[in-house]
């Protein structure tokens, strides 16, 4: 037993000792979900630290495993590994923000806001200068996770975020349905976003989206209704809820070009930020002969005629 205790001593002081005397600093990157064992093993293969077990050991006994955030670490093999573990429990050089898809401009912000960890002014004058550099281009931002310095400025975040964008719809590419460009597309796709329940009904109440365009019908999206009603109430709010539920007939005449109840052909603007897969489906929507749909218990109901819709509303929505 003596003979163990001291054999585990030694193998403890020897595996926690730095690696070498090199002094110069790496950037370690610990990705959201990690594990310790997970983290530890990447430190070992990238040469810093001597063994992965011990590493494990260590954050397991001193509490330290879930002090470790997620995020990009400046580290060096000269650090022994109560160091490198010390090193990882402070705040990392960057931090990863997620985006979901289907937001407003207005909620991204405060995503980076929280995200990048900004109190009192400094978050004040991120989300001024985030909304001032990203004017018009709502529905240009793309949703994703993204890895930013915690001192990162709003611009830069904008012009990030747009450039992604870019990319995107370059992998999706531009051959759209006849007779409408990018911002159409958009558009659509931002209104889709906000609709759609799953990926599947995404391309086919495009589908139908086009039917209606290009029957002159308007379009009669509750989500473009909600957009104009948030304008008015949410107005220089930083914390608001941007998407109001339980649209009034009041609500439904409000007169605004974005009011696809009473106005036909697509709204001037997106109404938010879609993802690849919405914006894929307003480029490339599924034929169908379908006008109409409605959502109940997270199933979607598709009609052709009016008739129809309206046994779909008595069967679906009138319990």
């Amino acid at each position: 037993m003596v003979l163990f205790s001291i054999g585990g001593l030694f193998w403890w002081i020897q595996n926690s000792k730095p690696v070498s005397s090199n002094e110069e600093t790496v950037d370690f990157l610990v990705i959201r979900g990690r594990s310790a064992s997970e983290i530890g093993h990447e430190l070992y293969d990238k040469g810093l630290i001597k063994n992965a077990l011990a590493f494990k050991f260590y954050v397991q006994l001193t509490g330290k495993s879930d002090q470790i955030q997620a995020g990009e670490f400046r580290l060096s093999p000269s650090y022994s590994l109560k160091e490198t573990v010390h090193a990882l429990s402070g705040p990392p050089l960057e931090l990863w923000v997620t985006i979901p898809e289907g937001l407003r401009r207005e909620e991204i912000v405060m995503r980076f806001i929280n995200g990048l960890e900004k109190k009192g002014s400094d978050a004040a004058n991120f989300r001024n200068e985030f909304l001032e550099e990203s004017e018009g281009l709502e529905g240009y931002l793309f949703p994703d996770t993204y890895l930013l310095p915690r001192d990162v400025r709003a611009a830069s975040v904008v012009s990030v975020l747009k450039s992604n964008f870019d990319k995107k719809m370059n992998d999706i590419g531009h051959n759209f349905p006849a007779g409408y460009d990018l911002n159409d597309i958009v558009v659509l796709a931002s209104l889709i976003e906000r609709e759609a329940i799953t990926n599947r009904e995404r391309s086919v109440i495009a589908g139908i989206l086009y039917n209606r365009l290009e029957n002159e019908w308007p379009l009669q999206v509750d989500a473009a209704v909600q957009y104009v009603k948030a304008n008015t109430y949410c107005k220089g709010k930083a914390e608001c809820d941007w998407w109001p539920k339980n649209l009034t007939k009041d609500d439904l005449e409000i007169d605004s070009s974005y009011n696809t109840y009473i106005y036909s052909g697509i709204p001037p603007a997106p109404i938010s930020n879609p993802g690849f897969e919405s914006l894929k489906s307003a480029a490339e929507p599924t034929p169908n002969d379908y006008f109409f749909y409605i959502h109940a218990d997270g199933e979607i109901y598709y009609a052709k005629t009016l008739q129809e819709h309206n046994s779909n509303i008595e069967r679906y929505l009138s319990n």
